[in-house]
């Protein structure tokens, strides 16, 4: 597998505050234009997207939105006495839900303002955690390690009420520690998110007001959906991306398979999106078919991409697994000039940062 881009990333260029808590408004923040014909870099900011393509172009949203994924817990062991807490202040972070009553979770060590990896040197977890204080009647067990991960573990989760509805009281958007304070959950949703299934936000579309997409439309581009629920992210790991829940409908379908027949752009907003689109595709019949199930599909430069043209996103982490999905779209080429060029200019990353757009 091709190796992924390796950087120095500086602290100062960690977004650690939305574009609202820096007196901008969600469609202005910066946007680095890379195009793969002629290796051509521009910078703009997002507010010119329409600008940038052109109408029978079709651009495709992720509209999961964001839980309230991350709840403190409290370690308990069982002993001779019965219960006991452990001493351990837990961080649980809610990945994906299997079925009403089982979750891939991820408990982490409180650490500061935030939490940190549980570790695959350390002590296992307790495998009794109490979720959100005593009095709350809620409990994770930790049944096996998922897919032989080292920090995701298959937990079966008791609530009093499902556990979606039960985060949105109880829990908070997960947050790293280069976010230097606590923000509310609508600060972590997309304008367009029609249902809740996220641990992380599918950041990329961040930038999206309603005027953008007015815009857009207005020009002739056509705007559409997908959904695919993202799990937690756990930027310490630099792992591939674990089976998600995706669904592709007929109407985006219809709308793609066109454009593609048409000679226009299909443009990703989103690696969610690209990871969507791509396993949706049937290579017999060359064309995206409808979708509704797990994914299982890493995008890699060696796979390459059947169905997407271009793509906007955020600026990832040094050899984040990401990286190989957007060298398949962009090339190594472009790709290494828009980072060189990004941290040159000083363009701010993670999910409050600003964005990158990969055109053909």
């Amino acid at each position: 597998m091709t190796a992924t881009l390796a950087f120095t990333l500086p602290a100062r260029l960690e977004a650690s505050v939305p574009p609202e808590g820096r007196g901008l408004t969600r469609d202005s923040v910066r946007m680095l234009v890379g195009h793969r014909s002629g290796k051509l870099i521009e910078h703009s900011t997002f507010s010119m997207l329409p600008s940038f393509l052109e109408a029978g172009d079709v651009v495709v949203l992720n509209t999961s939105g964001t839980l309230a994924a991350a709840v403190n817990g409290s370690g308990f062991e069982t002993g001779a006495a019965g219960p006991a807490r452990t001493g351990t202040p837990l961080v649980v972070h809610f990945s994906a839900e299997l079925c009403p009553d089982l979750w891939v979770v991820e408990p982490r060590r409180a650490s500061g303002r935030s939490s940190e990896q549980w570790g695959a040197d350390d002590d296992e977890p307790p495998k009794r955690i109490v979720l959100g204080g005593a009095d709350t009647d809620a409990e994770a067990e930790l049944l096996e390690p998922y897919r032989g991960s080292t920090r995701l573990w298959v937990a079966r989760v008791q609530t009093p009420i499902p556990v979606a509805r039960w985060l949105a009281v109880h829990g908070r958007p997960i947050r790293y520690g280069y976010v230097e304070r606590p923000w509310p959950l609508s600060y972590y949703q997309n304008v367009y998110v029609t249902e809740p299934g996220s641990a992380e936000m599918p950041s990329a579309g961040r930038p999206f007001t309603p005027d953008i997409v007015t815009r857009l439309v207005a020009k002739g581009v056509g705007v559409t959906p997908i959904v695919l629920h993202t799990g937690v992210s756990s930027l310490e790991s630099h792992e591939c991306p674990y089976p998600e829940r995706a669904w592709v409908p007929e109407v985006t379908v219809e709308r793609v398979n066109l454009a593609k027949a048409s000679g226009r752009r299909v443009v990703a907003v989103g690696t969610t999106v690209v990871r969507a689109l791509e396993s949706a595709y049937d290579e017999r019949e060359a064309e995206v078919r409808p979708l509704d199930g797990w994914t299982e599909l890493v995008v890699t430069p060696e796979r390459g991409v059947h169905v997407v043209d271009g793509m906007l996103t955020g600026w990832h982490e040094p050899e984040a697994s990401h990286l190989l999905m957007l060298e398949a779209v962009a090339g190594r080429a472009l790709l290494e000039a828009s980072y060189k060029a990004a941290l040159a200019e000083g363009y701010l990353w993670h999910e409050f940062g600003d964005v990158h757009l990969v055109l053909p």
